[in-house]
């Protein structure tokens, strides 16, 4: 096996490892579980908990054998969507950032399609402020940059 074979590997691990975290993360949080309450069913710390679902530590057959049996689902589903041949970027909607996770979880369980509805609405006008806000305030430090003689 040559070196870059070995380094495709590792990244395909890695990627594996990753995807295995954010379906503990998401099962987790879908049964409304905290880390500490995941790590104190599992006899482990709360930060190992956090590193197994950033796929800083890899979870081994057995415990995740037995995180599976904590959180109601099989093995299999730890693995579901896992796409080997896609890069291990960051997702754009901040899918690792809690605040982020509980936002989409929360937002799921509104029921009345108007409200939902108004909420996205609001969070999309929210979103569109602060960019043209980020706009002006970068377009007016270019300016301050100008020659007086410029402006």
């Amino acid at each position: 096996m040559d070196i870059s074979t070995t380094d495709s590997n590792a990244r395909l691990a890695k990627r594996v490892d990753e995807h295995v975290g954010e379906q503990i993360r998401r099962r987790r949080t879908v049964l409304g579980l905290t880390q500490e309450q995941l790590a104190g069913a599992l006899n482990i710390s709360y930060q190992q908990v956090q590193k197994y679902e950033t796929g800083a530590n890899r979870v081994s057959a057995g415990r995740l054998f037995e995180i599976a049996r904590h959180l109601d689902v099989g093995v299999a589903y730890f693995f579901e969507g896992v796409e080997p041949q896609t890069s291990g970027r960051v997702l754009p909607h901040g899918g690792r950032s809690r605040t982020t996770i509980e936002l989409v979880r929360n937002f799921s369980e509104i029921r009345d399609p108007s409200v939902r509805t108004a909420v996205a609405s609001l969070v999309k006008s929210l979103s569109a402020d602060q960019t043209i806000k980020s706009e002006q305030t970068a377009n007016s430090e270019d300016t301050d940059q100008l020659p007086a003689e410029s402006v």
